[in-house]
């Protein structure tokens, strides 16, 4: 099989699941590359994108072992007609659980086809000076392996003349999923005396949560705690001091620190 066209499908609130699929692509070789950014609020309320013979590659962000509901709303937009897809998974070092084999169902629900999947490490959202979590990931290493991962694709998709020829692809997880941890109204707050209004936190919002004004105000139904806002303050303004959320980084801290590396499957 020839692929010609790559569509990158990303939700990537900080950035670090889109510099992974960013990697595997530079690994493929194709003629082109196209991506379809799912972070956006407006992403949720857009037409249904249709795909056909391209290869898609989708990537999302692993929430305590699972696909976040934001996301899996947003991938349930798209539809694909018999389409190849290669399903990459990114957590913050802790462990991906189910999150991989449901970004498979979600994606063979949709009409696309499962080829290759990979469960990649970037930093987490909740570290911080005291509890620092995976910083700096994905680094050099990881793209290089996202490199290797998006070849050995290339090679398998080459090696094959129709998607009749492909395996099942047999990815780690449990059916029915773990629940999903629920982290209602827990949200970042913002220091008045840092902050300068700048409304970066506004424009990196991927539910629409914050609003900047007089003041920045952030609606704890909407956030989902995926913490881009505190990422991308000039100031350090934004932060978090919910006591559940400084316990869970603590912990993962104590005892997710030793470095963990990508794992893929062809």
């Amino acid at each position: 099989m020839q692929v010609d066209m790559v569509k990158l499908i990303c939700f990537s609130p900080t950035g670090t699941t889109r510099k992974i699929l960013r990697g595997l692509a530079a690994g493929m070789q194709a003629a082109q590359v196209e991506e379809i950014d799912l972070t956006p609020p407006d992403a949720c309320s857009k037409e249904v994108v249709e795909l056909g013979s391209e290869l898609a590659v989708m990537g999302m962000p692993v929430y305590a072992g699972r696909l976040p509901p934001e996301a899996v709303a947003r991938l349930q937009r798209l539809r694909g007609n018999q389409t190849p897809a290669v399903l990459v998974v990114v957590y913050g070092n802790r462990a991906y659980e189910d999150a991989l084999l449901e970004l498979s169902d979600l994606a063979s629900a949709a009409g696309f086809v499962p080829v290759a999947g990979g469960a990649f490490i970037g930093e987490h959202s909740f570290t911080s000076d005291a509890a620092p979590l995976s910083v700096g990931r994905p680094d050099a290493v990881d793209l290089a392996k996202a490199a290797q991962f998006g070849e050995s694709v290339h090679a398998k998709l080459e090696g094959m003349t129709s998607l009749d020829d492909l395996s099942p692809l047999v990815l780690p997880g449990n059916r029915p999923y773990r629940d999903l941890k629920q982290w209602e109204n827990l949200m970042p707050e913002t220091d008045e005396a840092l902050c300068t209004l700048c409304g970066d936190c506004a424009d990196v919002c991927p539910t629409g949560a914050v609003t900047v004004k007089d003041s920045v105000q952030t609606d704890g139904e909407k956030c989902i705690v995926c913490c881009a806002c505190i990422k991308v303050c000039p100031t350090g303004a934004r932060m978090m001091h919910n006591k559940r959320i400084l316990k869970t980084a603590n912990w993962l801290f104590e005892n997710c620190s030793e470095r963990r590396e990508p794992e893929v499957f062809l």
